[in-house]
């Protein structure tokens, strides 16, 4: 029994990595490091969702946030449309406007 729960432990931690919000499965995933900080990009159709990988400190959170906002229109080839914009620096979601 023990050998089961170890690999169930195991399954719940490899899952624990950028997985997208309902509205975004089988959306484009891309995976990017910026400055030493991950981030995963999730694109589907005008649409994206922006995760930030691991921990921030405090004082870092305005920083972060910039730079999931650059990555957008870097990433996907498309301008956001600011008003759109939800979130902070841990997830963030918005429209786009694709050419």
């Amino acid at each position: 029994m023990m050998p089961l729960i170890r690999l169930s432990a195991l399954l719940l931690l490899a899952a624990c990595g950028a997985s997208p919000a309902p509205e975004f499965f089988g959306a484009t995933r891309t995976d990017v490091v910026v400055s030493g900080r991950s981030y995963t990009v999730f694109q589907k159709g005008n649409r994206v969702e922006v995760i930030r990988m691991g921990r921030a400190r405090r004082g870092q959170h305005q920083d972060i946030r910039a730079t999931m906002i650059a990555l957008i229109p870097q990433v996907t080839g498309c301008a956001l449309i600011e008003s759109t914009l939800q979130g902070d620096s841990g997830e963030m979601r918005g429209r786009l406007r694709c050419p």
